[in-house]
C-alpha cells in the first residue's frame, strides 16, 4: 500500500489485505464485514482519514470485521458493489451486500449510517447482473 496509515491497518492492526484469492472466503467467514476501498491515497487523501477512523468504527461496532481491499482488486470490488466515490466502506452481512458509505463523514453521521445499514436486510450486489423486465403485452420485434 502507498500510505503509512493504510499500511498500519494491515501490519499493526492485522486487518487482512483482501485479494482475488482470499476475498470470497473473508466475506463468507464473518457475520458482518466492512471492506475498505482506498483507491490511490495520493489522489484521494481522504483515504488516510478513513484509515484513522476505521479502527474506531470497528471498536464502536464490534460485530464488524474489517478488511482492506488490495489496489489490484479494488476495481472488481467497485464494479460488484457499484460505488463511484473514493474512499468507500462497503458493509456486508454473511457476504451479502447491505450498503456503503463514501468519503469522510462526521462521527455522528458514521454512527447513524452504520447503525441503519447493519439493520438492513441483505440484497443483491448492486453491480452484478442486469435487471430483466418482461412485458407480456409487447409485440415481437418487427411486427
Amino acid at each position: 500500500m502507498s500510505s503509512p496509515l493504510i499500511n498500519r491497518l494491515i501490519e499493526e492492526l492485522k486487518f487482512p489485505l483482501l485479494t482475488e484469492e482470499n476475498f470470497t472466503a473473508f466475506i463468507q467467514a464473518h457475520d458482518f464485514s466492512v471492506l475498505f476501498c482506498t483507491e490511490e491515497p495520493k489522489r484521494f487523501p481522504e483515504s488516510n482519514d478513513v484509515a484513522v477512523i476505521l479502527p474506531e468504527l470497528v471498536r464502536q461496532f464490534p460485530q464488524l470485521t474489517a478488511g482492506v481491499v488490495s489496489p489490484a482488486y479494488e476495481k472488481t470490488v467497485q464494479g460488484r458493489y457499484n460505488f463511484t466515490v473514493w474512499p468507500t466502506l462497503v458493509f456486508l452481512k454473511q457476504g451479502r451486500y447491505l450498503g456503503h458509505i463514501s468519503k469522510v463523514q462526521d462521527w455522528d453521521i458514521y454512527l447513524a449510517e452504520i447503525n441503519s445499514i447493519l439493520n438492513l436486510e441483505p440484497r443483491r450486489d448492486p453491480g452484478i447482473g442486469i435487471p430483466v423486465v418482461v412485458n407480456p403485452s409487447a409485440t415481437p420485434c418487427g411486427q
